[in-house]
């Protein structure tokens, strides 16, 4: 009984000091607390917070807090990729419950770039783990696989920064009154401009060059 009054009042505690710590770092902060959030034990919303609350401190670093937000985000992302590679289908078993799992294989058979891209632009509760999991269990593209979690990842936290260095910390209580249906909704209209751009990007590179006469 004791012990279980010592671990609820030490985890609170310790979550204070590292929340502290993070601020005390800055735009650093984003790397460790990039590499957690896109772990198998993610702490959603955290980057989120992160950038609004810099950003609202420092307008006018607000982009970049969002570019690095966004390097924190895809180092984090691509070693839980890279680990799930190397694992394979086991990894990706073992990590996301069956019915969760069916659902992101089906997704992401079907969209693939679109599916990672979508899930780095979506905010919690929209899963994100599963999809980097899936991605590298799957053996899908390297190139492919940082290009649409780079393009998902700046856009969400570009307009996350954006919105918190114009409006400071009102934000986060729009986001918690509303469940991040303003939030979802903003990032919806960019996702419709950065699929199409991203979809332009591949089929310039998958076309084939047209060789000169001699």
């Amino acid at each position: 009984m004791l012990t279980h009054h010592i671990l609820a009042f030490a985890a609170p505690t310790a979550a204070r000091h590292f929340r502290r710590w993070l601020f005390h770092l800055g735009a650093l902060g984003f790397i460790p607390l990039g590499l957690l959030d896109s772990s198998v034990i993610p702490l959603p919303g955290s980057m989120d917070v992160l950038t609004i609350v810099l950003s609202e401190r420092t307008p006018e670093s607000w982009f970049y807090y969002a570019v690095m937000a966004t390097v924190g985000s895809v180092i984090g992302g691509f070693l839980t990729y890279r680990l799930a590679r190397k694992g394979g289908k086991e990894t990706l078993e073992r990590r996301v419950k069956p019915k969760t799992l069916k659902k992101v294989y089906s997704i992401f058979e079907r969209w693939g770039f679109s599916a990672i891209a979508v899930a780095a632009l979506l905010p919690p509760p929209a899963p994100f783990v599963p999809f980097l999991l899936a991605a590298g269990a799957m053996q899908y593209s390297v190139k492919k696989f940082l290009l649409a979690l780079t393009l998902g990842r700046i856009a969400r936290y570009s307009i996350l920064a954006y919105l918190g260095a114009r409006y400071g910390r009102q934000v986060l209580k729009l986001v918690s009154v509303h469940g991040n249906a303003t939030v979802i909704a903003v990032i919806s209209v960019i996702a419709v401009a950065l699929m199409a751009l991203a979809y332009f990007l591949l089929r310039k590179q998958t076309l084939p060059t047209k060789r000169k006469k001699p």
